[in-house]
């Protein structure tokens, strides 16, 4: 995670964005559409992964982070069994289905070793992280301005 600048630069997040262009390639058929529910329901669960994979990564600390993706990898479960459902139900055929198992599966492994490697990484998340010290330098500056000319300023 510390290495990418943004959730987009995420391999997990990219894979959850396949996911999702997979299950909406699977809602359009009119077959499909004509269950309202489980369309709507698989599509919510596809974006619940790809949404909480992004929140998470935005919310900037390692803690915050961990539970999101807890919530990615649950949808990513919600996405399999509703797969069942579009299978049972001639919504999808055999083929379709495995190719959306297979995605929430790997989506969900990756989705798991993202958890562990933070679990176990010094890494405390953006929240946590110093700021360069010129940008430290210059805010400083500008704090003294706002401050009495005696007020003891902290040293770093």
């Amino acid at each position: 995670m510390s290495t990418a600048k943004s959730f987009e630069d995420l391999f997990v997040w990219q894979k959850s964005r396949e996911l999702v262009n997979c299950i909406y390639s699977f809602t359009r058929k009119p077959v499909f559409t004509r269950d309202r529910g489980l369309a709507d329901q698989i599509t919510r669960a596809a974006v619940s992964v790809l949404s909480n994979i992004a929140e998470g990564f935005e919310r900037g600390s390692k803690e915050e982070t961990v539970y999101f993706l807890y919530i990615a990898k649950a949808s990513c479960g919600e996405v399999r069994a509703q797969l069942y459902v579009a299978l049972d139900q001639g919504y999808i055929v055999k083929a379709e289905f495995e190719k959306g198992t297979e995605l929430c599966r790997f989506t969900s492994s990756l989705i798991s070793k993202f958890i562990e490697s933070l679990k176990v990484s010094k890494y405390k998340g953006l929240k946590f992280k110093e700021p360069i010290d010129k940008e430290r330098e210059e805010f400083e500056k500008q704090l003294r301005s706002y401050l009495p000319a005696n007020y003891p300023f902290p040293n770093k």
